[in-house]
């Protein structure tokens, strides 16, 4: 593969939005602009489904004061989507257009399931005989992709959480008289790096500061073990604070809370885990209990985000461009923590086919002996990707955010039918 291929460059965002998704995206577009070697720089509109359906923008035209904002700015910018490529008339679909406006970089922001999606495209291409570098830039709040340290997005998720549950603590500490449970349900299907975040809240760690108990899919649940904890917490402190995964699971290995429908890619609906725990508890312990789920505002809270993941998220995305423009392709970026006494982070690259599809669990010896908490040496991994508050520019007392102008490229193909 020669050095430089001259073309032009596709960015895409896939999978859940996080706080600072948008920000790698600035990092593509501002690396993109440095290379004479690129010609264009277009965005897909909805992650693949823009590849499908040929709804391209420009890019390039973008004020650089959008693209500024871009890195505050929560959501994703181009749009998103959970479509799974089946059929091989998708892949083909996907090579055609891309040739049809001479792609030859393309740059894919998502998890695992969109780098899974990212190297089956590249195999397309080359099996069709058409140059083209495939880079994949990690990203979701999860923090389970394989082989990188910790992913863009996480940081700034754990300390929205982490900062929530310590404002609900001190109203909890006032309410309190040793009868009040409040359980907070956080995202994490199959891994506990979100709930665990929460224990970042505690003052210097200690044990009678909220969150007290935080349950996690990596340890079955256990309905009695719970009741005790909760009667033992409850001894000592004035209420209850209790962090849970929206996936934890029994003993048996199934959901304790989840509905018969799934997403294109086989993942069950979670919901209900907090509601599951509140009514054990209103029904076995004689005593006030609440149930809250942070829902979408643990991936949208720019507000709280974190400098760090932000200055990481972009790194990526500048990392991205350098690497496809050097030759390199079918690789992720990643991030790499330094050996130092200082946080000092640094990116690597992975190859998509050992991300794609792979989950890293919390380790299990980041668990406390009771399986209902966390040890300090996740806080150390932890409390350093939290450093650091985005300036998010506010009018009239509301934060305000960036809007593309999303100058729409011309199609070169006839439409194509989803099925």
């Amino acid at each position: 593969m020669s050095e430089e291929l001259v073309g032009n460059v596709l960015v895409a965002q896939s999978g859940g939005p996080t706080a600072v998704i948008n920000s790698s995206l600035a990092g593509v577009l501002t690396e993109a602009l440095n290379h004479a070697c690129i010609e264009e720089i277009y965005g897909s509109l909805n992650g693949v489904l823009g590849i499908l359906n040929e709804n391209f923008i420009d890019l390039a035209e973008e004020s650089q004061q959008t693209v500024r904002a871009l890195r505050v700015t929560p959501g994703a910018a181009l749009g998103t989507c959970r479509y799974k490529l089946k059929k091989e008339q998708d892949f083909e679909r996907i090579i055609d257009v891309l040739m049809a406006h001479n792609i030859r970089y393309f740059f894919y922001i998502g998890g695992n399931d969109s780098q899974d999606t990212a190297s089956k495209i590249s195999q397309h291409a080359a099996n069709r005989g058409y140059e083209m570098r495939v880079i994949g830039i990690p990203k979701t709040i999860d923090n389970d992709l394989p082989i990188t340290d910790h992913c863009p997005g996480y940081g700034s998720a754990i300390k929205h959480i982490a900062s929530v549950v310590r404002e609900m603590a001190e109203d909890h500490e006032a309410m309190g008289q040793h009868d009040l449970v409040s359980i907070v349900e956080v995202m994490g299907r199959n891994t506990g790096w979100i709930a665990a975040g929460s224990a970042l809240a505690k003052h210097r760690n200690s044990p009678e500061n909220a969150p007290h108990l935080i349950y996690l899919p990596e340890v079955p649940f256990s309905t009695e073990k719970f009741l005790e904890d909760v009667q033992s917490v409850l001894q000592k402190n004035k209420h209850c604070m209790v962090v849970v995964s929206e996936g934890i699971v029994d003993g048996e290995g199934n959901y304790i809370a989840a509905d018969a429908n799934t997403d294109s890619f086989g993942h069950s609906q979670l919901g209900g885990a907090g509601e599951f725990l509140r009514n054990l508890v209103s029904e076995n312990i004689n005593v006030n209990a609440r149930a809250c789920k942070f829902g979408i505002s643990q991936r949208a809270a720019a507000t709280h985000a974190s400098q760090t993941d932000n200055n990481e998220a972009f790194l990526c995305g500048q990392q991205a461009v350098k690497v496809a423009v050097s030759g390199q392709t079918d690789k992720m970026v990643t991030l790499i923590r330094q050996d130092s006494e200082s946080y000092l982070c640094g990116t690597g690259l992975a190859s998509l086919n050992e991300v794609a599809n792979g989950v890293k669990a919390f380790p299990k010896q980041w668990i406390n002996e009771s399986g209902n908490g966390v040890t300090h040496p996740f806080v150390k991994y932890a409390l350093p990707l939290i450093q650091g508050e985005v300036q998010v520019p506010y009018e009239q007392g509301l934060p305000q955010f960036a809007k593309l102008a999303k100058n729409v490229v011309g199609k070169q193909l006839s439409g194509y039918a989803l099925v």
